[in-house]
Formats: structure tokens, C-alpha cells, sequence
């Protein structure tokens, strides 16, 4: 189904007051005319009549939509108000027909503004069949996350104009107002015991037969891996000890193993030592020489081919490094979010 097209001059409104309002969700003006005047919102209303059509040929269909298309996703508001009372009735448990869709909308004081009587009766002729309502419900919310996507531009370019603003704090808002629409798509349903069960046997019939394998990242360390079973994804693993205990060493030390044994992509922030200082105790632990005569250049000739040999070993693998100094928590996120999207992060 083709979106229709819906275009109006830079310099007059639409045609209609109820197209106007109809905006939904910050969606922008229409495009100034250094853009073009043929380029318009993206909307597909047919695909929203088709929904709220469906939804009244066949009320069990909201199970359906339900639990992604939100009253917001319509782009013309009055049909956003339909699809808000039939949820308002499925959650009531009362039966969503033609005459109680009617009340609640009359009891909103919102049925004159709709059109009346007569377009839920022109919703339901226009619909063919309920069938497909999941399709039609994904129409309508990918243009409205398209709808989304231009106000978010929006903000982000208002938010570059604004030379007030500290350009991390920028780059920031920036970030956060583009993953707030990804994460908005991320749906979670209640999911039966049955199907998380048979992945749970089959992880630990996997294990079974594989004695040597771990699931999460692993550590290097035999007996730390055998208590924890690697580093599982989502664990937040703290390492507590008082100055000069050895936190950093075992932290760059599992770094290493993750990442040299195990081909891990592994990100180390440090607010204290330079990249040098860390890459140098890494060159340390994996040519075995000692820390202190690298940092004085005291290599004896027969130990430049085993260091040349370890700086090459470290160097192949994924270990990315960020040694600004005072890094806060929200220059942290940030550039995780970055690395992520780049290269993947494991550990």
C-alpha cells in the first residue's frame, strides 16, 4: 500500500483544521521552501482507517496491536481519540461495537469532532477483512517513528544553532533523543515458561556436552571462571580493594585474556593512567618483562624479538582505550554508545 500524498504550500496551512491538528507527536511544519514544496509528512491514513476498521469488524483483534501501537502513532488525531477509547474499552472488558465506541466518544465529548456517527460507519464499510490489522498497525507505526525521526532532527539541528550550549552537552542530548526512538521500538511481551524453558535446556545440554566452554566472557582465570562462569552480558562486576592492591593489574589482566584468548572486544576508561601507561603494562605482561626497565628502555638485544612479538600480539586484538582524565559517567555512556554501535562491545 502506497502512503498517500498529502502536500500543502510552505506558506498556507492545510486545507482543514482537523488535518492540522492531526500533526501528531512533534511532527514538524511543513518543509521550508529552500527544500522543495512536493516533500510532506510521512503519514499513510488509509493504513489508520484500515486499523481502526479492523478493530471494529473484529474487537478481539486489539491483542494483536496492542502492545506496540500507542494512540500517538496516528497521525491524524481524531484517529488517535477512536483507537484511545477502543483501548479504553478492552481494558474496562466491555464489548467494542459500533454503539459503545459511539458513548465513549460521545462521553469524551470528542464524537462531533470525529465526524460523527458517520465516519465510524464510513471506517468499518472501507475496511475489507480484519485479517491483516498487525500489517496495517506496522504501517502506521513506521511512519510515525519517520514522523519522529524529522522532529528529532529538528531538535538536534535547534540544538546545533543554539551557541550557548556546551557542544558535549549537544552531542549528548543529541544521542539521547536518537535512542529514545530506537528503544521505543524494543517490545517486550510476556513470554511462557514453555518456550524460555527449551532455551534454558538447551544452554545447559550445550554445557553438558561441552565441559570446557563458557557462556559468558571469560577471565583467564581458571578458578574466578569456574565460580562465575565467565562475565555473563548485563553483569555489572565490581572490583573493591584498598590503593596499591592490585585492582588495576587485574583488571587489565582480564582484559588481555578476554581479548588475546578469546577474541573479546573490550573497552578500558581510565581517569588515571595515560593509554601509554596501560598499553606499556600490558607490553609488560605479555612479553614478561619487567614494567620497570620498559619504562626506563632497558631492553637487552635478546629481548627486542619477544617484545616486537608481543606489541604485535596486542596490537591484533580489540582492546580500545580512553584515558581522559575527570571522564564523567554521562562522557562514559556516550562513547560506549559509540564503540557499540561501531564495533560491538563484550566486555
Amino acid at each position: 500500500m502506497e502512503p498517500p500524498v498529502e502536500v500543502w504550500p510552505a506558506s498556507q496551512p492545510p486545507a482543514e483544521n482537523r488535518e492540522a491538528k492531526g500533526a501528531r507527536n512533534g511532527a514538524p511544519p511543513p518543509p521550508p521552501s529552500d527544500i522543495g514544496p512536493t516533500k510532506s509528512i510521512p503519514a499513510n491514513l488509509e493504513a489508520e482507517r484500515a486499523v481502526l476498521g479492523a478493530l471494529l469488524i473484529d474487537p478481539d483483534a486489539i491483542i494483536k496491536v496492542a502492545n506496540f501501537l500507542r494512540p500517538e502513532d496516528f497521525y491524524r488525531e481524531s484517529h488517535g481519540w477512536i483507537y484511545s477509547a477502543l483501548l479504553a474499552l478492552h481494558e474496562r472488558r466491555e464489548p467494542a461495537d459500533f454503539v459503545t465506541l459511539l458513548d465513549e466518544l460521545e462521553r469524551q465529548e470528542r464524537l462531533g469532532e470525529i465526524g460523527g456517527p458517520a465516519y465510524i460507519t464510513e471506517l468499518i464499510n472501507s475496511t475489507p477483512t480484519a485479517i491483516y490489522i498487525d500489517y496495517y498497525a506496522r504501517i502506521v507505526e513506521r511512519t510515525a517513528i519517520l514522523r519522529r525521526l524529522i522532529h528529532a532532527a529538528g531538535q538536534i539541528a535547534e540544538l546545533a544553532y543554539d551557541e550557548s550550549n556546551d557542544v558535549d552537552d549537544v552531542v549528548d542530548r543529541a544521542e539521547q533523543i536518537i535512542f529514545g526512538i530506537s528503544e521505543s521500538r524494543i517490545h517486550r511481551d510476556l513470554t511462557p515458561i514453555s518456550s524460555i524453558m527449551a532455551d534454558v535446556v538447551d544452554q545447559i545440554d550445550f554445557l553438558a556436552r561441552n565441559q570446557n566452554t563458557l557462556m559468558g566472557v571469560p577471565t583467564g582465570f581458571v578458578m574466578l571462571d569456574k565460580m562465575l562462569g565467565g562475565f555473563q552480558k548485563s553483569d555489572l562486576i565490581i572490583v573493591a580493594g584498598r590503593p596499591g592492591m592490585g585492582k588495576t593489574s587485574l583488571g587489565l589482566s582480564i582484559a588481555q585474556n578476554a581479548a588475546k584468548r578469546y577474541g573479546a572486544r573490550v573497552a578500558i576508561f581510565s581517569l588515571e593512567m595515560s593509554n601509554e601507561q596501560l598499553v606499556q603494562r600490558l607490553l609488560s605482561v605479555e612479553s614478561a618483562i619487567d614494567s620497570h626497565r620498559l619504562r626506563l628502555g632497558q631492553i637487552y638485544d635478546e629481548e627486542w624479538p619477544i617484545l616486537m612479538e608481543a606489541a604485535n600480539t596486542l596490537a591484533a586484538t580489540n582492546i580500545f582505550i580512553d584515558d581522559t582524565p575527570g571522564a564523567t559517567v554521562m562522557d562514559i555512556r556516550t562513547k560506549a554508545r559509540r564503540l557499540f554501535a561501531e564495533h560491538g562491545i563484550d566486555l
